[in-house]
């Protein structure tokens, strides 16, 4: 959208009840959250008139609405990982341009991690891709996102090696590799020290959602041989405020 284009008003006071029903939980009445929100009475019962007559809200007695099957059937849609890495992608080019280094987002599905954002200095002559799978024990992402499994889902995975090791310096052992994971867990970061390939370093942090879950984590790759490296406690504290600055954003 370029910028400067005019909004559309009705459009925006529409989104407004919306909102405002769905946060409420359908305990209170249309002017009542019309008092709430500042609308006048008769805008915000037009406005729920039609989002019940498009399905995307439901009378549920009294003057009260809940969400409508339109609604519920756009939510079962959607995908929060993805909506994470989109909301994550203009921050983590930010990121990328500051460290001058490699950022990434991924997420675990099937024992894997799937790379959802790529950007960055070196971007192209890294291996990764977008909406590749790897194996996790061996990387930065894999161990942040393997450190916060529920411990069943963890022991599980530890259970289902081997584990390949890709350099001389990968944790293949399950005991060793558990102690990895508890060590990322307790100080809240991931290290990959030149375990998924040679002369590579990343750091991980992961990213929650509002139940405190863990979905995603971020990264930053960097060659050990740039003079552009930063030490890991300032590459930590801009993969931090990044991390927050995500998760606000996508989960306010």
């Amino acid at each position: 959208m370029r910028d400067g284009t005019p909004h559309i008003r009705s459009l925006k006071r529409t989104l407004s009840m919306l909102e405002a029903v769905i946060a409420d939980g359908g305990r209170g009445s249309v002017s009542g959250l019309a008092r709430q929100i500042g609308m006048p009475m008769a805008t915000a019962h037009r406005q729920v008139t039609t989002l019940v007559a498009e399905g995307y809200l439901t009378p549920s007695g009294g003057g009260r609405h809940v969400a409508g099957s339109r609604l519920l059937g756009l939510l079962h849609r959607l995908d929060e990982k993805q909506i994470v890495a989109n909301v994550a992608a203009p921050l983590l080019h930010h990121l990328a341009a500051r460290v001058r280094s490699v950022v990434q987002l991924g997420t675990f599905e099937n024992d894997m991690v799937t790379y959802r954002v790529k950007t960055g200095h070196g971007a192209r002559d890294l291996f990764t891709r977008i909406d590749m799978q790897l194996e996790a024990y061996c990387s930065g992402i894999g161990k942040a996102l393997l450190a916060h499994l529920p411990q069943h889902e963890r022991e599980a995975y530890l259970a289902g090696g081997p584990f390949v090791a890709l350099t001389e310096r990968t944790i293949v052992d399950p005991d060793r590799l558990r102690e990895e994971l508890a060590a990322v867990f307790a100080r809240g970061y991931a290290i990959d020290d030149e375990e998924i390939a040679h002369g590579l370093r990343c750091l991980a942090v992961p990213l929650r959602n509002s139940d405190g879950t863990v979905i995603a984590a971020i990264s930053v790759s960097q060659a050990l041989s740039s003079r552009n490296r930063l030490n890991d406690p300032e590459l930590l504290q801009m993969l931090t405020e990044t991390a927050l600055a995500i998760e606000s954003e996508a989960f306010a």
